[in-house]
């Protein structure tokens, strides 16, 4: 199926047979990517006496329990309720799904004994562009992002004034391929989440940023639709599942 759309005043054709998935997948025990010095999570059938829930072992169905966090253990869109004292739902506030948005890929640069992406970085990768998300693939950029645990490895991480330059180009959904736009641990200030979301002014409830997501290196850099799909979660966050679709020109 292909639609035709308007980008920059000029016609363009998007295929929508020809997705490109950059969430991760949700998989059982170590396999998966973790975060939060939490454990993995758990998909197993429910267990009643001798009974166990999976074809396999006797029953007629599959039916399984799933133990997990969408902030440590993978692809996951949250909102401004994700730091607020009251905790906002991502389902009430994300109500539109398809975006114009901008794949940039962005190496950290070295910041007072970390590595974070400067305004400058995000500035020279946008090149004046202004589309409605941003999708940042960071580098070094292999497969273990996928299965990677995250805790305690300081990763690198968005410096206050580029989330502010996000804000104010206009960008509503913020996509990442680490587990934080900010520092794993800076003693609660989450610089970048409380500047993207401008909670010292007017908050920006139709915001989103989403962590964990991959973006493999055979994606270009450019500019591309964006499907921005949640569970519908009463939560400030939500597992998510980001597609994007080429545009042909």
């Amino acid at each position: 199926m292909r639609a035709t759309i308007t980008l920059n005043n000029k016609p363009v054709t998007v295929d929508f047979s020809k997705p490109i998935d950059i969430s991760i997948p949700v998989v059982s025990g170590d396999a998966n990517p973790v975060a939060w010095y939490l454990n993995p999570p758990k998909i197993e059938p429910v267990v009643e006496g001798k009974w166990v829930a999976a074809v396999a072992q006797g029953a007629v169905v599959n039916f399984n329990n799933i133990y997990y966090n969408p902030h440590a253990h993978g692809t996951h869109t949250e909102c401004v309720g994700h730091i607020t004292e009251k905790v906002h739902s991502i389902n009430q506030n994300l109500k539109t799904f398809m975006f114009t948005a901008e794949v940039i890929t962005l190496v950290p640069e070295p910041h007072n004994g970390d590595f974070v992406f400067t305004k400058k970085l995000a500035q020279r990768a946008l090149q004046g562009k202004n589309p409605e998300a941003v999708v940042i693939r960071t580098l070094p950029n292999t497969a273990t992002k996928k299965s990677r645990k995250w805790s305690h490895t300081n990763w690198p991480y968005l410096l206050e004034e580029t989330a502010v330059f996000f804000r104010e180009s206009g960008i509503k959904h913020l996509l990442i391929d680490m587990p934080s736009v900010d520092r794993e641990e800076d003693g609660g200030v989450l610089a970048a989440h409380n500047a993207f979301w401008n909670t010292d002014g007017k908050m920006r409830m139709d915001a989103t940023i989403t962590e964990m997501i991959f973006v493999p290196h055979t994606v270009s850099d450019g500019s591309y639709l964006l499907n921005l799909q949640i569970a519908s979660f009463e939560n400030d966050a939500s597992p998510s599942k980001p597609v994007l679709y080429a545009f042909e020109y």
